[in-house]
């Protein structure tokens, strides 16, 4: 088994995550919903380089002066202090029920590191356009606006209006279409000024509006799995609700349990506390919860 978590952290490291934009026989795709809905196309953003140049240069301006926001979070209360010590999250508060452990090197943690510092600095870009001191940037005015409907909203409707709105702003698209490299990880004001992304896009959009609509940081994951029928690596965001974690995925509007993400294994997960893997990761289908007094 310890064979197969090896191979499974290898696969993330070697694929990029999301190289298609649909598995064919998967749940229905953000196209298909939009395609069936009909709504009024969007009209062509002429002006998204600029807004991106807009933001970058404000973005770059922050990083020099070194005014980013510690947006890094200590691990919950409920979190049992001796799997910390062992390097192991207790099951019961990971989603699919499984054990995570940190990882200490590799490439997934570079990447995530490197959109930790790109978020910390869009953070202070939006404080900005709260406080109205600058030009804000159209992305900003547009992740923002999501951000405030999700604060009007709880539970359940806070979540689903971020999932929903955050889909239907992004249009898929591999990173190399659009980058001209098979992996790139951007953060959410960067994917929202070229309005187009893949799954890690939609994932870290959803992972930061959920936080600054009021859910709370120890409560949202991040979420690389493997999808078994597409055989490709797959971003979702993971927010614990009510005692379960429900996913937000950019392939479908609704949400569903994690239990119920059948044809997936899980292989990461991703916060404020770094990334840990899960282990001994099974397909969920095959996944069951043991409650603390079962042997």
């Amino acid at each position: 088994m310890l064979g197969r978590i090896a191979a499974c952290a290898a696969v993330i490291l070697v694929w990029p995550i999301c190289t298609h934009a649909s598995d064919g026989d998967g749940p229905l795709l953000l196209s298909e919903i939009v395609i069936a809905s009909d709504p009024e196309p969007a009209a062509p953003r002429q002006d998204a380089e600029a807004d991106m140049q807009t933001a970058s240069a404000e973005i770059a301006a922050l990083a020099r002066t070194g005014a980013l926001a510690d947006t890094g979070e200590r691990l919950p209360a409920d979190v049992n202090a001796s799997s910390v010590s062992q390097g192991t999250i207790a099951s019961e508060v990971e989603p699919f029920g499984l054990h995570a452990q940190p990882v200490l090197t590799g490439e997934i943690l570079l990447k995530w590191g490197g959109v930790e510092a790109q978020i910390a600095a869009e953070t202070q870009v939006l404080a900005r356009c709260r406080g109205g001191a600058f030009r804000c940037p159209r992305a900003a005015q547009q992740f923002l606006a999501i951000i405030d409907q999700g604060r009007e909203r709880n539970g359940r409707a806070r979540i689903g209006v971020i999932n929903r709105e955050i889909n239907l702003s992004i249009v898929p698209i591999t990173d190399l279409a659009q980058w001209g490299v098979v992996d790139r990880w951007s953060a959410p004001l960067e994917t929202f000024s070229t309005g187009r992304g893949d799954c890690e896009d939609y994932a870290i959009a959803k992972y930061v509006a959920l936080g600054a609509a009021g859910v709370s940081q120890k409560d949202i994951r991040l979420v690389v799995v493997r999808d078994n029928a597409a055989r490709e690596s797959h971003a979702v965001v993971a927010v614990r609700l009510d005692g379960d974690w429900v996913i937000l995925d950019n392939r479908r509007l609704a949400l569903v349990r994690d239990r119920e993400m059948w044809r997936a294994t899980p292989l990461f997960e991703l916060d404020g506390n770094g990334v840990r893997r899960f282990v001994d990761p099974e397909p969920t289908a095959t996944v069951k919860r043991v409650s603390s007094g079962s042997s």
